[in-house]
């Protein structure tokens, strides 16, 4: 308990140097080789009563899975101009060329007119697949070629 305490104190006082609110931060103590408090609460830290984080919507638990879980999504800015920055090129016979990367703000659909920067090669978009399956639309967050 005692150094769980001053693993709190240290980290709380890095996250603010970083710009954070240790407030949004749930500290929980686990033993990854015990299993103790991974999944389930564990008997071994009876002191331990559970963590809190005040965010928009206040969270608590007692576990790591639970922290986790509470975990708020990021904002996706579907109504931004497309971003999709590169992270590689694959030239695929029969098919052709395949840009791959994230898209990180925007839309991306089959059939749109898109520009490569700095380049400026324009090109259309013949399909939008991520994991070999067919998509609709690749919004920000997914992993597309």
């Amino acid at each position: 308990e005692e150094r769980y305490q001053e693993i709190i104190k240290e980290t709380s006082n890095f996250i603010k140097k970083v710009g954070y609110n240790p407030k949004h931060v749930p500290f929980v103590p686990i033993s990854g080789f015990n299993g103790d408090n991974m999944i389930d609460a564990s008997p071994n830290c009876p002191w331990y009563k559970g963590w809190e984080k005040e965010t928009k919507a206040k969270a608590t638990g007692k576990t790591l899975l639970e922290a986790i879980d509470a975990i708020d999504p990021p904002s996706r800015p579907t109504d931004k101009p497309l971003r999709l920055p590169l992270q590689d090129v694959y030239k695929i016979g029969g098919i052709g060329t395949v840009p791959v990367g994230r898209v990180e703000t925007g839309i991306i659909k089959a059939g749109m007119v898109v520009t490569f920067a700095p380049a400026g090669v324009t090109t259309e978009v013949k399909s939008v697949e991520m994991h070999h399956e067919q998509l609709v639309e690749g919004v920000p967050g997914d992993n597309v070629g």
